[in-house]
């Protein structure tokens, strides 16, 4: 193992803290946020099923054979847990469409986690890896924050609680990833790392194709379908930057 925790802890503080100024930057200007929610989703279905097809999964695919199994059990996974929130929490609260924000707030928190261990991982080949990895996964952190907390009001979340919500799942999670993983990143192998990324990206597929994409097929807004090319672009050009 080479260098030490503290490279890669920075790393992932200041991913952090680019999700949080997402999070942050939609929240202050909620008003026109909330008005144009329906975007939002439309975006957000766009960059989490581009950034799954394009980057995680050949990513998982070149760490693990394992991935389409895995990739196919991240997404019944989801299926599931939407199903189990639907039928027992938001049937029976005030917030029927809480599952809008609640399943992506779940698929993306995993994902961050994971982010945290790649961090961890990379900064032990290298610090020329790690800094490469690290300036390429950044750049995907802030349309990250922006995509969580619109889904979790969009959901009907309060937005102090959607607030809290997302810097936890989205922004916290991935200096989470690093500490939590550290001690055991010479025991991670190319097989385990790729495994949780196909899981992760079955998951993130979920959330985008089937969970958030319909909801974005239901907009009738002018620019809807721009939203949704905005998110593959933004996606394919987390793709190129090798992020």
């Amino acid at each position: 193992m080479t260098g030490s925790i503290w490279v890669p802890l920075a790393a992932s503080l200041v991913a952090c803290a680019v999700t949080a100024a997402g999070i942050v930057a939609v929240r202050s200007f909620r008003e026109r946020a909330e008005r144009h929610s329906g975007y939002f989703v439309c975006f957000a279905a766009g960059v989490l099923i581009a950034v799954s097809v394009l980057h995680i999964v050949p990513k998982a695919g070149e760490m693990t054979e394992s991935a389409p199994y895995l990739i196919l059990g991240g997404y019944l996974l989801m299926h599931a847990l939407d199903r189990f929130l639907t039928a027992y929490v938001c049937d029976r609260t005030d917030h029927a469409d809480a599952t809008l924000g609640l399943v992506p707030l779940i698929g993306i928190g995993l994902h961050s986690l994971l982010d945290g261990v790649v961090y961890a991982v990379s900064f032990t080949v290298s610090a020329f890896t790690g800094v490469l990895v690290a300036i390429g996964m950044v750049l995907h952190e802030f349309p990250e924050g922006v995509v969580t907390y619109t889904l979790l009001r969009a959901g009907g979340i309060p937005s102090r609680r959607a607030l809290l919500l997302a810097l936890a799942a989205a922004a916290f999670t991935t200096p989470l990833g690093v500490l939590a993983s550290y001690p055991f990143v010479s025991r991670i192998g190319a097989p385990l790392l790729g495994g949780l990324l196909a899981l992760s990206a079955g998951m993130l597929i979920y959330v985008g194709a089937t969970h958030l994409l319909p909801q974005a097929l239901r907009e009738q807004g002018r620019y809807s379908v721009t939203a949704l090319l905005a998110g593959v672009a933004v996606a394919i050009g987390i793709a190129i930057s090798g992020g």
